[in-house]
Order: structure tokens, then sequence, then C-alpha cells
């Protein structure tokens, strides 16, 4: 089995993958550049500041920028291995959109080496990993580079497979899949990923490796859908959602997850559309459960139009913003959704948004005149209603809110532990 050394990797964006992923891989002592198109993203990471919460990685990421194996940078340099952590995401038809994972592969070509080897960790359709040797191939024949060149790059898929929050130790620890477009490049892949994941890293062919990840996040999509169509239900019949799934949950075989105002972040909220778009007339289930997860956040802002209706209210408290909760990550969040929709639809009514983890509002929520972020006690204090949205510890932990007596909208069932 050949020996795969490598001395230095590039990790193509600097987000909540490839920030970590490229910090883990320069604490194994590979010379990691980080690159990214966001010059002032470089710049911080340059400086020591990581652009997003995650518990203990601040000190992490710190200590490899001093040991000097972590730099970042705007250009793709010359290394051993490219790490392609970009953003996948969703056409308006919800198809997957690969500019990034294009543009990605338009910056390697110029720099890569026979027997370098190329890792796709974004998210993607089954046969995104072969188009990547596809488009690269392409590529360097522009460049006058020949077909020589292409079949001696080693070219495999490694989705992440980590949980915002717990980074730190998913990232090391969880089990790896790594699929390879031939079983060299998946030997290559695991041979890098082996530096800093001691879970089982398991081989297989690059389509396999990208089921596998848009599976893991369709079966919990699907099971959410169960829970959030519950909640539909048991409205409809005047049944007690919350205290309904907590007996059922006591059936030996039986574990129903909790509803929420909808389904958020860059995985389960995404990933599902990549199966329906491949295979549209087999993922009936899947697609439905997406458009369940997709109706609720409408329903959610029903119940606040019906809130304001009934009882007059000038004033709601917006309780969370994030995905989910102890974090500072918008992506696809249902909450800014609601946040937004609602603001919009009732323009004479003010919006106070208590979310503990950013500094700011999302650009949608700023430019609103009527949404205003500030801190819980202030929220709570000021508005005539309020709609938990997230249920970061904070929320939980806070008297105000537990001694709040006016109108609730709580999509998390916290306020039924208070009563």
């Amino acid at each position: 089995m050949r020996p795969y050394d490598f001395k230095s990797v590039s990790v193509i964006g600097m987000g909540y993958i490839g920030l970590p992923t490229a910090a883990f891989l320069a604490s194994a002592g590979i010379d990691t550049i980080g690159v990214d198109i966001d010059s002032s993203k470089i710049d911080d990471i340059n400086n020591g500041i990581v652009p997003f919460v995650e518990p203990d990685f601040d000190e992490f990421f710190s200590k490899v920028l001093r040991a000097g194996t972590l730099k970042a940078q705007t250009t793709v340099p010359d290394t051993d291995a490219y790490v392609i952590a970009v953003p996948t995401p969703l056409t308006d038809q919800h198809g997957v959109d690969l500019r990034y994972v294009k543009s990605a592969v338009e910056a390697i070509a110029p720099v890569v080496q026979p027997g370098n080897l190329i890792v796709l960790e974004s998210t993607s359709p089954p046969g995104t990993t072969l188009k990547i040797r596809e488009m690269l191939s392409d590529i360097c024949r522009g460049f006058g580079r020949g077909p020589d060149l292409i079949d001696e790059i080693l070219v495999a898929h490694c989705p992440e497979r980590v949980l915002p929050g717990k980074i730190m130790k998913e990232m090391k620890e969880n089990d790896r899949v790594v699929g390879g477009i031939n079983p060299q490049s998946a030997e290559a892949a695991r041979a890098l990923y082996s530096r800093f994941c001691s879970g089982e890293i398991m081989l297989t062919d690059s389509k396999t490796a990208e089921m596998v990840k848009l599976v893991e996040n369709s079966f919990r999509d699907v099971n959410i859908a169960f829970a959030n169509e519950l909640s539909l239900i048991c409205e409809s019949l005047n049944v007690n959602v919350w205290k309904l799934i907590e007996m059922a949950n006591h059936h030996p075989r039986v574990k129903i997850l909790t509803p929420g105002p909808g389904v958020g972040g860059h995985c389960i909220a995404v990933d599902p559309w990549f199966l329906v778009e491949a295979v549209p007339s087999q993922a009936r289930l899947i697609r439905t459960a997406r458009e369940v997860n997709d109706a609720k956040p409408g329903q959610v802002v029903a119940k606040i139009s019906q809130l304001i209706e009934n009882h007059g209210v000038l004033s709601i408290g917006l309780l969370g913003l994030a995905f989910k909760a102890d974090i500072d990550d918008l992506r696809e969040s249902p909450s800014v959704s609601i946040a937004q929709a609602a603001a919009t639809l009732h323009p004479n009514v003010d919006f106070l948004i208590s979310e503990p983890y950013i500094e700011q509002l999302p650009e949608e929520l700023r430019q609103l005149p009527n949404v205003f972020l500030r801190d819980t006690d202030e929220v709570i204090n000021s508005v005539e209603a309020a709609v938990l949205l997230v249920d970061h510890q904070e929320f939980k932990d806070s008297t105000r809110i537990k001694a709040f007596s006016k109108s609730w909208v709580d999509t998390r069932g916290i306020f039924e532990h208070w009563n």
C-alpha cells in the first residue's frame, strides 16, 4: 500500500466546518493554509479572531495559530492536499447550486500536481465528487495541462458529521465515511483524516459517501416532520402535544422528537432536497417531510397574527434567532424567517428580539424599521406578548421569563415545564 505523507494542506472555505477542520489538521503538525475569498475574514483569522461562537474552540484555534502551523490567505497555494469546505446552497427550485465548488476547483487547477489529493467535504448530491474530476480535467486542458496529470490526481468525498456546539468533541471522535473515485483516493483521504480523527474511518466509493450524509439528515428530517405534524394534529384536537409525547415516549420502543418552529441549519433543512432532486419519483416521503417542516414557520406566523388580532398587542418579544439552542448560527433558521414575515405583515407592531449569541441583527431584519435587538430582560419588561422560538439555556434559566404573565406563543414546550 502506498504511504501518503501529507506535509501541507489547503482548506478552502473558512466557515463553521472549514476553519475547525483546518485547525485540527494544523494541530496534527501539518502546515495548513485556510483559504477564503472574504479578505476581512482572513484578516480576522490571522489576528486570532474566530468568526463564530463555538465552545472551547477559541483556545484550541489560538494554540495552532501561535504554533505557526495555521495561517489564512485569499489565494490557493501549492500544497499536498486540498479540502473543499464551501457552501452548497439550494436554488429557488430546491436544486443544488455548485458555483462555490466550481470556483474552488478553478482555484486549485493551476497549482495542483500529480499525486495531490482533493477532498470534497461540502454536502453534495450523488455524483458531485465525480463531477469534480470532470471539472478539473476540463479546466486543466484549458491551461494546456494534459490528461496524464488528471489520471494521477486523487479525489475523494468525506462529509462532515459534526453538530454546532459540539465541534471540538465530534470532529475528533466521530466516525467518518470516506469515499474515493477509486480505492487509491479513498486510502489517501483516510491517511489524511486519520492524522486527527480518532473515530473509525470507513472506506467506500464517492457516491455512497455522498449518499450517507444525505440519508443521515433525511432520516432526522422525517422524524422531526412527524413531531411537527403531530403538533398540528394535537392543536386541532385540543390535546397537549408536549404531555402526549412525554407519555408516548415511555414506551420502550418509541422515541418521538419534540416539535419546533421549523428546521434550520446548513444540513437538515437542505440535504434532503438533494435526494429529492436526484430521484424525485422515489423520494416521496422525504419530499413530504421537507414540505411539512418548511411549512411550520408560516404556521407560527399565523399564531403571531392571531395573537395580535385577538389581543390588540402593539409590541411582541421574540426570544431566539439561532437555528438551535446555545449557538450563534442563523443559517436557514426558521426563527429568522418567522421574525421577518411577522414584522413585514404587521408594520405597526414593534418586534423586540432577544438573541444572546449575536451582536447585531441579520441584514434582512436590520432593514425593517419595527424590529429591534435588545437584551432578554428589556424584551420581557417592555412587551405585551412574547414568542419563544429557541430554547437557549439563558431563557430556561431566566426568572423574568418564568414570571412573564402576559400572552405567550411557545414553540419549544418550555413553558409547559413551568406550569
